[in-house]
């Protein structure tokens, strides 16, 4: 019975990673077609979404199932909670890989309307608050997701420096609107990845430390 108990935990793991790193993949092909303007990738990017769909309803079958089976208890009941938690945040931050998506198509079909540095560099961040999240997951380390939601802040200032550039182009010339407004929109997407990271990071710590932080500051964390 123990053994079974053990296999079927780390069946749920297997899932979580395996749904992570689809994400994961989303996320670095999705900076590769923002760059380039790449459609054919952005067109990748959506329709992988059906399989991370059903990852999540797979997880969350396995999860509720060992829970009736087993009714677990302390930190491996956290470890399933958790589990459960994880599979629609993954599944948020994979939408919102589509919606980016979906304006890189949009705007492959007008000139750009300027260069892109700070979108490039604020999605990678976010894309390594996503790997670090899932890191600290599989090593259970509380430290290193209080990291994690600390950087969340300089993705915000980012988001809030690149909004207030494309409300100037707006201003300043009105034939932008539309080109700018697809930029603010995949600024806003990458900044709901990151937030989406925090959740994670923030469940890890509730994981190992039986304490949950949602909605703490965490600076001011007792």
């Amino acid at each position: 019975m123990q053994r079974q108990f053990e296999e079927e935990l780390e069946e749920i793991k297997r899932s979580i990673l395996s749904m992570a790193g689809l994400v994961e993949k989303g996320l670095d092909d999705i900076a590769t077609s923002l760059n380039d303007q790449d459609s054919e990738l952005a067109e990748a990017v959506i329709a992988m979404d059906d399989e991370i769909d059903q990852h999540e309803v797979e997880i969350d079958r396995l999860a509720t199932e060992f829970i009736a089976r087993h009714q677990p208890t302390a930190t491996d009941l956290r470890f399933v909670i958790v589990a459960i938690k994880l599979g629609p945040e993954l599944e948020r931050i994979a939408d919102n890989a589509v919606n980016i998506a979906e304006r890189v198509l949009h705007m492959s079909k007008y000139p750009q309307l300027k260069a892109l540095v700070d979108l490039p560099r604020m999605l990678g961040l976010a894309h390594a608050m996503v790997s670090d999240a899932i890191a600290a997951y599989v090593s259970r380390d509380a430290e290193s997701a209080r990291n994690i939601i600390l950087r969340d802040d300089e993705v915000d200032a980012l988001y809030m420096q690149i909004f207030r550039v494309l409300l100037t182009y707006m201003i300043e010339d009105p034939k932008t609107i539309s080109r700018a407004i697809d930029l603010i929109l995949v600024a806003r997407y990458v900044e709901r990845i990151a937030d989406q990271a925090t959740n994670i990071a923030e469940e890890v710590v509730y994981l190992v430390e039986a304490k949950p932080i949602r909605h703490v500051d965490i600076e001011e964390e007792e």
